[in-house]
């Protein structure tokens, strides 16, 4: 392979992995999934390759097809203990972020939404709503007609809608950050009244119980994930414990939505994510498994957070 080729291929390495992310909703596979397609390029016939692009797009999502597919990944995520993995603002893994459909496709509430959608229907929706393909591109990636790709991303669309039932105005970047400084302020000092004033009447509540439980929990109605939260966010020495040391928490943007991140000794040791619509809390991913984190905490390393905004939990 010559140079040239190589940096045709380096040229897209950060759309695919974006790709890749969306699909699998995990760094460490989706590096895993570019890699592979990589060597897939590697040994191609270029000279019959008419669209570079197409190709490797075509390439590196069956790749990812067949992960979702594989029995270990089915196992794992219908056993209810997977969340996607969170990453920090400005991860080039993020990838596109002009629309409000592409900033929306990387959030932590709609990636754990994609878990409930076939593969096929998950890379129909990514393909339109994040990369902007036509339906005639998705066919021809997918190997399936127009029409039944159509009928995939009307499936998807209609249970994504579903799920999120959507009523407010989603957040400007400031107003969600003072909701979410107000929720923290609420849940540390035990004020439920104000927790509940802040969540909407469907709101939901998943983690991952630091890695703790068999299953991902999940609450629903204000009223329960206030306790949820009260309990979670209240200052423990068991939990202190369990953290390795005192943690500090910031409030950061974490795959396009605010984000309190608890850190002790300059580690990231959980990132609780929360989606905001007109003012109020529609959502809540709590994750705290350490091998959730590791890209999180690769970029918090070269990050200046600035002043937590709890110093001592």
């Amino acid at each position: 392979m010559d140079s040239a080729d190589v940096d045709r291929f380096e040229a897209g390495r950060g759309r695919l992995a974006s790709l890749a992310y969306r699909l699998l909703g995990s760094a460490v596979d989706a590096e895993d999934a570019v890699q592979d397609t990589f060597l897939r390029w590697q040994a191609a016939d270029r000279e019959r390759i008419d669209v570079p692009e197409a190709w490797l797009t075509k390439v590196l999502t069956n790749l990812c097809l067949d992960r979702l597919r594989s029995a270990h990944a089915r196992h794992e995520r219908t056993a209810g203990a997977w969340l996607p993995e969170p990453l920090l603002e400005g991860d080039p893994m993020l990838g596109p972020a002009d629309t409000f459909e592409q900033r929306e496709s990387v959030s932590l509430a709609v990636l754990t939404l994609l878990e409930r959608l076939s593969p096929v229907e998950r890379a129909v929706y990514v393909l339109r709503e994040a990369f902007s393909y036509g339906h005639a591109e998705i066919a021809g990636i997918l190997d399936i007609t127009e029409s039944a790709g159509q009928q995939h991303l009307h499936r998807a669309r209609t249970r994504i809608a579903a799920e999120r039932r959507r009523g407010g105005v989603p957040a400007d970047p400031a107003s969600a950050r003072r909701v979410v400084e107000e929720f923290l302020a609420a849940a540390v000092s035990g004020r439920t009244e104000r927790l509940v004033a802040l969540l909407t009447a469907e709101v939901t509540a998943v983690s991952d119980g630091a890695g703790l439980a068999r299953r991902l929990l999940r609450v629903t109605t204000r009223e329960r994930v206030a306790a949820f939260a009260r309990a979670g966010f209240r200052p423990t020495a068991a939990k202190r414990r369990l953290a390795g040391g005192t943690p500090s928490f910031h409030i950061e943007v974490v795959n396009g939505t605010p984000a309190v991140l608890a850190v002790v000794d300059g580690r990231v040791v959980g990132a609780v994510a929360f989606a905001v619509d007109d003012g109020k809390v529609t959502s809540l991913h709590g994750i705290a498994t350490a091998d959730r984190l590791t890209r999180l905490n690769e970029a918090w390393r070269k990050h200046d957070p600035g002043a937590p905004v709890i110093e001592a939990w």
